[in-house]
């Protein structure tokens, strides 16, 4: 795999997780309920892998993943990975509570048949509740064994695995405070972290709960601030001594399709992450809320050494943005922080639970991903010879 810095055009990647095969969702649930058939489980997570790979290539994907085919969801399927858990079943999520509240028509509709409705298991929020300990490593190897197999056959750019946050593994109800609680996290994952990168692929920092910060109603702005600097803290602790370039962080800081008036704007965080120990950063900038936000690239300086992944296609939509459109969308980033410091990229994953309801069909985000490597190379064309 080349390196994505030498380069003379825009790449091209997506946040990592892409639609299941009905028979793996299957088998899945099956496994889920209780059925003995992990090997048979595993040889279809190995051929969902593979397809997704080819798939991801063909239709012009430069930086891959292996479309998160093994997990239930981009960040319940670290539960299995680290002990000292328990459910809480009923527990509530309040980063979409002004959402809910605005359109409760809506959300009744939308969480019952479209966000939750399919999933192969339901969301249910976990509390620490003993000693912190990362014991999956035969699952991330296995992860780490299929994208590797799969990257025999095909010729890419690059490759990445996505990893959750720290912060987004559950609560404490057992250290004696969230500093020394949040820090056992970070040692844990800081585990997958490092497996994925001496395995010779990047990992994706999978973080929305640091946005969710600053939607939260019950905290002041100084409340907020001082949080989101104790998640950067902790973050950067468990990111501690690993190569920055290998190091992508992905935030999703608004939901999936609905009305989005209380998303968070994102000049509101931005500075934050740039304090993260990334190299590469991914964020919604095609959605319809958030596109006009690349402006603020022009008060907002990019620290040297840094790349954006602004997402100009939509990941909760059916409609194919034309190639001219992520043309345009890619030029104004290029403009701003300069064109090697630019990737074209997706808002956020097509499919971040295991579901059978995707939002997205899959033939319609193959398109997507044609358009995106269409619209990446006209904004190179114009860039680099325009």
């Amino acid at each position: 795999m080349s390196d994505v810095a030498a380069s003379s055009r825009i790449f091209t990647t997506h946040v990592g997780s892409l639609p299941r095969p009905v028979a793996l969702l299957d088998l899945m649930k099956a496994n889920i309920d209780g059925q003995d058939n992990q090997a048979e489980l595993d040889s279809a997570i190995r051929q969902a892998v593979s397809q997704s790979v080819e798939e991801q290539v063909a239709d012009g994907i430069d930086i891959v993943t292996d479309g998160e085919q093994s997990k239930t969801g981009f960040f319940s399927y670290v539960r299995e990975r680290i002990e000292g858990f328990e459910p809480r079943p009923g527990a509530g999520y309040a980063a979409f509570d002004a959402e809910v509240e605005a359109f409760p028509e809506y959300y009744k509709h939308y969480f019952g048949e479209a966000m939750l409705g399919g999933n192969l298991t339901p969301f249910v929020p976990v509390a620490c509740t003993g000693p912190v300990r990362y014991v999956g490593l035969p699952q991330l190897q296995r992860d780490i064994d299929n994208l590797k197999l799969a990257l025999t056959t095909t010729a890419c750019q690059g490759a990445f695995l996505p990893s959750v946050a720290p912060t987004g593994v559950g609560s404490n109800e057992f250290y004696r405070s969230e500093e020394e609680y949040l820090s056992a996290v970070a040692d844990a994952l800081r585990v997958e972290y490092q497996t994925i990168i001496d395995a010779g692929f990047s990992v994706q920092i999978d973080d929305p709960f640091l946005p969710d910060l600053f939607a939260d109603r019950q905290l002041d702005n100084a409340a907020i601030h001082r949080k989101a600097n104790a998640y950067i803290e902790i973050l950067n602790h468990a990111l501690r001594g690993l190569p920055q370039d290998k190091i992508r962080y992905h935030t999703c800081y608004s939901i999936n399709e609905g009305p989005r008036i209380h998303d968070v704007p994102f000049i509101e965080f931005v500075r934050f992450m740039l304090r993260i120990n990334a190299s590469d950063y991914s964020f919604e900038a095609g959605n319809v809320r958030h596109e006009h936000e690349y402006h603020l690239w022009e008060q907002v300086k990019l620290p040297e050494g840094k790349r954006l992944i602004p997402g100009v296609i939509c990941h909760a939509s059916n409609t194919v943005e034309h190639p001219e459109l992520i043309a345009e969308r890619l030029v104004r980033f290029a403009e701003r922080v300069g064109r090697d410091n630019v990737i074209a990229g997706v808002d956020c994953g097509f499919s971040s639970q295991a579901t059978y309801r995707t939002e997205v069909h899959p033939t319609v985000i193959r398109e997507k991903f044609r358009a995106l490597r269409a619209g990446a190379a006209l904004a190179s064309e114009r860039l680099w010879r325009g």
